[in-house]
């Protein structure tokens, strides 16, 4: 649902660079309530991580976001969201070369798959087709570089914090990045206006908190292989939202490029999850209990 509120900020005037700031400010100052009221315990950590978490929240967050609301801008929310689902190649070819981690067959198959899929969705196949300009797909293409970033980034920090502790620190570096060069007080009087307290609280209490929390709390009763494929509705859900309600016209080529990428990532979790098994035999993997 992110893109639904991303598209009425706009509508208020504001930037892709202001949304991203609005988003992190928000999801960081009531995450913060919630920690302090409940769960004080999370908000220590050691200043040799700190680096760490910063980089998660002006890289991974901040930069990802802002690349991800800039295609929104351009293109269809279905189109942006598509781009965020290149990450898995990404990942995959920084590990081939950071941690001499093999392509397999599964993943060389589910890379292709993307690259086809994420082709039809912009429209550059079939040839001959409106497509995406090159800005457009530079931007995508670089969020999902970005959005890639975030699991690279947090193997330094996931296991010695709770994932609040980690996703606060983020949010709030990310805040202290984006507000300096956001100008988004520009749009102070607008806060007197009861409307656009709503996009900018879905995007923070919807989009952001209860997104994470709900999707961590799953973790705990579904393996994450699962929740992995769960998570891929995501595309299916912003397609529903362009179509409906942001009157979004997508192609039957789209459809079928949104299709391929679905594809990948259950064939990307599939050998994930035979190697897990084959290196933990008789176990389910779980990340979180």
């Amino acid at each position: 649902m992110t893109g639904l509120f991303v598209q009425t900020l706009y509508e208020f005037g504001f930037s892709p660079w202001q949304v991203v700031t609005a988003r992190m400010t928000m999801s960081a100052l009531i995450l913060f309530i919630i920690i302090l009221m409940f769960a004080k315990e999370y908000l220590k950590i050691k200043l040799k991580d700190l680096p760490y978490l910063c980089a998660l929240g002006i890289v991974s967050m901040a930069v990802f976001n802002w690349f991800y609301f800039a295609v929104m801008e351009r293109a269809s929310v279905a189109v942006a969201v598509v781009f965020v689902y290149t990450s898995p190649i990404f990942a995959a070819l920084i590990a081939r070369f950071l941690y001499r981690e093999k392509l397999t067959i599964q993943k060389n198959a589910a890379i292709g798959l993307t690259i086809v899929g994420c082709a039809l969705a912009v429209g550059l196949l079939p040839p001959g087709g409106d497509s995406a300009d090159t800005l457009t797909i530079l931007l995508g293409l670089l969020a999902g570089l970005f959005c890639a970033s975030y699991s690279l980034l947090g193997k330094f920090v996931t296991g010695i914090y709770h994932p609040l502790t980690i996703t606060f620190y983020a949010l709030l570096s990310g805040m202290a990045f984006t507000i300096p060069t956001s100008g988004i007080w520009e749009h102070r009087a607008l806060l007197t206006a009861g409307e656009i307290w709503i996009p900018l609280l879905g995007i923070s209490i919807i989009s952001t908190i209860f997104a994470y929390l709900l999707f961590t709390y799953g973790l705990a009763y579904v393996e994450s292989s699962k929740a992995a494929i769960l998570s891929s509705m995501e595309l299916v859900v912003s397609v529903i939202i362009s179509i409906f309600i942001l009157n979004e016209i997508l192609t039957w080529w789209q459809g079928s490029g949104f299709i391929l990428v679905i594809a990948a990532i259950m064939l990307t979790v599939i050998s994930f999850r035979r190697r897990v098994r084959q290196k933990y035999p008789g176990t389910e993997y779980t990340t979180y209990e």
